[in-house]
């Protein structure tokens, strides 16, 4: 097996019907694991426990256990703080935080059983960084992936269990949709990423299949920035 070898490994993406997450889909694929999406589009609302469970057990059931989780379903409402209702922060801390937990937690009892596994969560640059843009509920909960992270790997490193994130900054995708279709604030953007360029999925994508990967069998714990250059400054 090679180091960016996944043969017959089994995955599982949230979110993983568009964007980052369907990007992530098919690179597992090309990398030789079973991959399958968890999302609205497919039948399962991941802020849902007993939908998690179930989901997960079928997936079971079906390949014959769970080796990669992909924390990828995400939301955002981007307006100020003083106008963010109480029912819009949940909303967001539901499917970026809440869902997260859930998923991650009814994995790692299937990688158990395994002997290890792999789960990558998609935290954000916005987890390290007040931002550019007002975006609290978002910036609160992508923190909370970061540290989230750290705790999970800690608490599963004798399960042989690595949980590790990526941070990608500003990406196309139907969340971004508003900075990108408007040319003073996607400028703004520019005026943080020292490349350049901004990444596309695929190179999120390429991040989180090699933090799934033997290549990466020592790291857990860890959040990878793919941001162009963002946080150096």
């Amino acid at each position: 097996m090679g180091p960016f070898d996944l043969k017959d490994k089994v995955a599982v993406v949230t979110g993983g019907a568009r964007g980052i997450g369907a990007a992530a889909v098919k690179l597992l694929e090309r990398a030789g694991a079973h991959a399958e999406s968890l999302d609205l589009e497919t039948g399962c609302d991941v802020t849902d426990e007993g939908a998690v469970k179930d989901a997960l057990a079928l997936i079971e059931k079906r390949r014959g256990g769970i080796d990669i989780l992909v924390n990828n379903a995400g939301r955002a409402v981007r307006k100020p703080a003083a106008e963010l209702s109480g029912e819009e922060w949940d909303q967001v801390l539901d499917v970026i935080l809440k869902a997260l937990f859930l998923c991650s937690r009814t994995a790692y009892g299937h990688m158990k059983k395994r002997g290890g596994g792999s789960i990558v969560n998609l935290a954000s640059i916005m987890g390290f960084s007040g931002g550019i843009f007002p975006n609290a509920s978002y910036q609160a909960s992508k923190g909370g992936v970061v540290n989230l992270t750290r705790a999970l790997a800690l608490e599963w490193a004798a399960d042989n269990v690595r949980v590790n994130a990526v941070a990608p900054t500003f990406v196309k995708t139907d969340l971004t949709v508003p900075i990108f279709s408007n040319p003073e604030v996607l400028q703004a953007v520019m005026r943080h990423t020292p490349l350049g360029r901004l990444p596309e999925p695929d190179e999120i994508a390429a991040a989180i299949v090699y933090l799934c990967s033997p290549a990466a069998r020592c790291i857990t714990g860890i959040t990878l920035p793919v941001d162009s250059g963002y946080l150096a400054r």
